[in-house]
């Protein structure tokens, strides 16, 4: 792969398989979730005794297997591949009902399983800003381990105070590229963000400009995204609310 791909070598190869097996896998999931609900196809329920046996099962069994195949045997060539894309198919199926093991109700199909689609395409994000070269904790490049403790701290303490101001996927991508999360830090927080709630009190300035700039009912284009993958599962609004796009 290095010989034929010279871009993806090395670490970069690695996690090139992971992304890959992650995206591929959460895909096919949710293609087989949808095809279920509908009555479509062969695919069934799968169940041991009685139990509903939630895909997040095979998940967790996937990254405990490929985990202690890394640290035990630590192989080289094409079987890092292989346990990067194992590992990649196992964060998939554990990820995709992060809101079952968030709230413990099978909230799949809710307003609250949003966030499992939330939990995948953020960790998509991160392996592909990994895999285009922006690693915070990479000491080469760093200069030294000081060099990347304090870059990681700072980095941290910006992405902290956005997800703190409820932009989150800023607060992610800040960990990686820093101008990002610094940005989102210095600018206006969601009024329903905990930050909000303890920083700007009700009738301030900055409450009102907070609910002027993000009304009830505004959605993102991240909202959209999870759409794709959870349809029916916008949360409700108040009587007399009318979703916002933008």
């Amino acid at each position: 792969m290095d010989a034929l791909m010279p871009f993806l070598s090395g670490r970069r190869a690695v996690v090139a398989w992971l992304v890959a097996a992650l995206l591929v896998t959460f895909l096919a999931t949710r293609f087989t979730t949808r095809a279920i609900r509908a009555g479509r196809g062969p695919f069934r329920d799968a169940s041991v005794g009685g139990v509903h046996l939630h895909h997040e099962v095979y998940g967790i069994f996937l990254l405990l297997g490929t985990g202690t195949a890394e640290f035990t045997y630590r192989p080289g060539g094409g079987w890092q591949y292989v346990l990067a894309a194992l590992f990649g198919a196992g964060a998939a199926l554990t990820l995709d009902e992060f809101a079952l093991w968030l709230h413990l109700d099978d909230v799949y199909w809710s307003a609250e399983g949003r966030s499992s689609v939330d939990a995948v395409l953020l960790a998509l994000l991160v392996g592909g800003l990994l895999l285009f070269g922006a690693n915070p904790f990479d000491t080469d490049e760093a200069g030294g381990e000081v060099a990347v403790l304090v870059t990681v701290a700072v980095n941290t303490v910006f992405a902290l105070i956005s997800i703190l101001k409820g932009r989150v996927v800023a607060g992610v991508v800040g960990v990686f590229v820093p101008v990002v999360g610094m940005v989102a830090a210095l600018r206006l927080a969601r009024p329903s963000s905990p930050w909000a709630r303890r920083r700007y009190p009700a009738g301030s300035d900055r409450a009102r400009r907070a609910q002027e700039r993000f009304p009830a009912g505004r959605r993102n284009r991240w909202d959209a995204l999870v759409d794709l993958f959870a349809p029916g599962t916008r949360p409700a609004l108040p009587r007399g609310v009318a979703r916002v796009d933008g």
